[in-house]
Formats: C-alpha cells, structure tokens, sequence
C-alpha cells in the first residue's frame, strides 16, 4: 500500500540482510499492504455505519445505538457477528450455483475499487495511469451479481429487485462515466494521483467542484444512484419487493449485501474528495503546504509519516463531510418511482452530461 520506494526499499534491505529471500520479502510486502488496506477499509465502514445510524437517531429525534460499547461505537461489530452465526439457507427451488456466487461477485469488485484510491500521495496500492476508468469497469460487475442473486432466489420479488438493479446501474452509469470524463479532460490524465495533484496550487480554489459543478451534481446523483441509496433504492423497496434481491439472503450472505452497500458508499465518497475536492491537499489557499512542511528537530523518516498522517486524515475528513450529506439525503427526501428514475438517467442526467463533456472538451481544444 505505501508506495514510497525508498521506505520500501529500506525495510526489503534489512531483512533480506538477516536472511529473508527477495522475491518473498515482496510477496510479504504485497501481502502486507493488501491486508493494511482491507483493514482500513472494514473500520471505515464500521465508523459510517455508526455515524450513520447516530445521525439518523438525531434526525428523527432517537437516542440510536448506545449499549454495544461507549456511545454504541461497536453496534456495527456486534451486528456482524450475529450475522456470522445465524443460519444459512438455500431455497430449495433455486439455483444453489447463482445464489452463492451472486454476494460474492457483489463485493469483490467494490473490494477492488479500493485498489486506486490515492489516501496520500504515497499511499495508493496500485497507481494505474487508467485508475478513474478502473474504478468504473469493476463497478460495472455489481449488477451483475445482484441479477445473479435474484434470479438463483426463484422469488418474483428477489427477481424484480435484481431486475431494477441492472437497469438502474445502466441507466446511471453512464452518465456518472461521463462526468469523470470531463475532470479527466481538465487534468489531462485518468490517474487518480494526477487528478489530484492537478488540483493543488491554490487550495480549495483549485479544487474541480468550481471549473466543473454541473458535473459535480451529476456525480453526486449517479452515485447515490449506483450505492442504491434513498431515493434511488429502488431494488430493495420494502414497500413492494420485501427486500428485493436480498429477500432469501440470511447469515453472512446477508452480511455481504450490506457491507458491499456501505463499501460502496464510501468509495464514492472518497471519489469525489479526489476528483472534486483536491484530495489530501490543505485547502486553505496561499497557507504552507504539509507536503514540503519541515520539522526542524525530527529526521526526514519522521517528517515522512507525519506529513503523510495529515494527508490521510485530510482526505478522510473531506470524504466523511461528503458523506454527513449523503446521510441526510436519505432520510429527507422521499422514495422516488422507477419511471422516475429511468426518466431521470436517461432524459435528463445523460443529456446534461454529454453537454458538459462537450463543453469541456471545447474549452480544451480552445485553450491549446
């Protein structure tokens, strides 16, 4: 996960000098920074998912969770491992083979969004000049594995909600492609470290949310719109489909649903800190900048990981803003219908995004 080459290539130094071979050192490194990442990721979750159910409570006037540990901070942990011991069950009608593998497909792929997510600027597992389009190719297998859930469930509301969620990802999808293209144009690569860094002169005067608002609000809807929240969750409405694709689900079947849906969440989230919101960069403009700051009495290793503890605390800070709004969002507009929300992809979000990416391009072209 920490790319920094020579912090790597110290810690390869010395314990290959005790014995280590290289080849398994960097099997161990890749390991290492696989699981570091993986483990940041499951408490990032369990954070949303406690500040989630916390603000909802103020919301509508509750107290929320409050026993599982201080404030209720472990209900999210102790919900998980009920889940892990509740009993699995296959429909004996269904397709055993699609109903296994439907979570499955469900959450690897969001697993693997978090592979070009940029916390730092040494802090990224795999920095592909392609990463933004990443991000999108293996998102685009999600729905895939909801229709597969749906359909091996054999139950008319499992199928419709597997049904609602391929058309939704499709209809938002693209769109949601085309305004990452247009901050792609403005940065000039696809690389989430370059978007970023494209962003960095001027603080938050820099940032893409003012050169490209109209995209910002269709990245925004199509997003919430991808991690089937109110009002575009559509594939799970109780009111009509029970729970959707998920009705037949139980144990960690279940589980995998549910923290796809909250992983999901909070990789948009950290997709609009770096595309829109100038990533781990101070956004105070004309103020000293962490990255070149230096600590007179500490060593450069020192300076390293503190200047890196404050670009990651950054990008988190702006991401869990983003996703304060994104909660009460949920809970302040209303269920929308499924017309609605074809008519909304297609007629008007698709339109409007191919308008700014036209736009954008010839304010490119114009500039050259």
């Amino acid at each position: 996960m920490i790319s920094n080459t020579s912090l790597k290539d110290n810690f390869l130094s010395f314990f290959f000098s005790i014995g280590f071979s290289k080849n398994f050192l960097n099997f161990l490194w890749i390991v290492f920074s696989i699981l570091l990442l993986m483990l940041g990721v499951t408490i990032g979750v369990l954070v949303l998912v406690w500040l989630e159910r916390k603000i909802s409570a103020a919301i509508q006037q509750r107290i929320g969770p409050e026993y599982a540990g201080p404030l209720g901070i472990i209900q999210a942990l102790a919900d998980g491992i009920k889940l892990f011991f509740k009993e699995d069950i296959i429909p004996t009608q269904g397709d055993a083979w699609l109903f296994n593998i439907g979570p499955v497909l469900v959450l690897i792929p969001v697993f693997l969004s978090y592979l070009v997510i940029p916390f730092e600027s040494n802090i990224i597992l795999a920095n592909f000049s392609i990463g933004v389009f990443f991000w999108i190719a293996v998102s685009s297998v999600v729905p895939l594995g909801l229709l597969m859930a749906g359909y091996g469930s054999n139950n008319k509301y499992s199928f419709l909600g597997g049904l609602r969620a391929a058309a939704q990802s499709i209809s938002y999808e693209i769109p949601l492609a085309l305004s990452v293209l247009s901050i792609a144009l403005l940065s000039n690569s696809l690389s989430t470290i370059d978007i970023v860094e494209a962003q960095s002169k001027y603080g938050f005067l820099s940032w893409n949310l003012w050169r490209q608002p109209i995209g910002f609000l269709i990245f925004f809807i199509a997003s919430l719109a991808e991690c089937e929240r109110l009002p575009f969750d559509l594939p799970e409405a109780e009111e009509e489909l029970v729970a959707g694709y998920q009705t037949e689900y139980s144990g960690m079947k279940f589980a995998f649903f549910y923290l796809a849906s909250y992983l999901n969440l909070l990789v948009s989230s950290l997709f609009v800190t770096i595309l829109f919101l100038g990533g781990w960069h101070f956004s105070i403009p004309f103020f000293f900048s962490f990255k070149y700051f230096e600590w007179d009495l500490l060593n450069n290793a020192v300076n390293y990981v503190i200047n890196t503890i404050i670009g990651i605390v950054i990008t988190l800070i702006k991401s869990y803003l983003f996703l304060f709004i994104s909660i009460m969002t949920r809970w302040t507009l209303p269920r929308i219908r499924i017309d609605q929300l074809l008519n909304l992809g297609w007629k008007f979000l698709l339109p409007i995004a191919l308008g700014n990416l036209l736009l954008t391009t010839s304010f490119q072209l114009f500039l050259l």
